[in-house]
């Protein structure tokens, strides 16, 4: 276990760290920022995630309906977060060339965070809800410990944001078509993953429903975080 006693964090940034049953007793904590995977979290002696994530249900409906079970609502969902993306796009295309590839506080840039998501789209949905054994699209954007699984991505690959939009285009059809036509039994079903090694080595075992979900979660976290840097860029 590792201790930090007595030590000036002050401005400190943990990136992509497991912070799992981490302790932090008698400390200072203001204008602090924790953005990730947050469940059981006590804060003085009080749990306070359940309220953060119903908080969020309420500013936010659209996650409901992305978390059901029923196709027709998780249809909804995906066309709603789909419109959003449209309205973010439209407003990128209005600030000065080259926003698209600017960086905020070291998160993606627009376009990387796109590349990213027509990444968990070939995984998530085409080989984990359609057993697709294809290539993926090779200018697909993922964190580091992605690549010992992915060996066939274009680390040099630099799509305009017409070709990225053109490629993610092609994937809402296909989605949309998808869970216009999906059965309940067929969500329930084990996801049909092919044998070959690739991402993600953990989704054996999860149903088709719990692969959607991670789609759908992916693409409204991430549009998110596209608003939130975009603002900046604005300002």
């Amino acid at each position: 276990m590792t201790r930090f006693e007595k030590q000036d964090l002050t401005d400190s940034e943990f990136r992509e760290c497991d912070m799992t049953r981490t302790r932090l007793i008698g400390v200072v904590m203001r204008d602090a920022v924790i953005d990730g995977l947050v469940s059981n979290l006590m804060v003085n002696g009080v749990e306070v995630s359940s309220y953060v994530a119903a908080e969020l249900d309420r500013r936010h409906p659209v996650r409901l309906l992305i978390r059901s079970s029923k196709s027709a609502e998780l249809l909804e969902g995906f066309r709603q977060v789909r419109t959003a993306w449209s309205a973010t796009l439209e407003r990128l295309r209005q600030m000065p060339e080259g926003c698209e590839h600017r960086r905020v506080g070291g998160e993606w840039s627009t376009i990387e965070t796109l590349r990213h998501l027509v990444f968990v789209h070939d995984c998530w949905f085409r080989r984990c809800c359609q057993g697709s054994t294809e290539p993926l699209t090779p200018f697909g954007v993922v964190p580091d410990y992605v690549l010992e699984y992915e060996s066939g991505l274009d680390h040099e690959a630099s799509p305009s944001l017409d070709e990225v939009v053109a490629t993610r285009e092609f994937q809402d059809a296909e989605l949309d078509r998808w869970l216009s036509t999906v059965t309940l039994e067929e969500l329930s079903a084990p996801a049909p993953i092919p044998e070959a090694l690739g991402w993600p080595p953990y989704a054996r075992g999860k149903s088709v429903l719990d692969c959607v979900h991670v789609v759908l979660k992916e693409e409204w976290e991430h549009l998110g975080f596209s608003e939130r840097d975009l603002d900046q860029l604005g300002e």
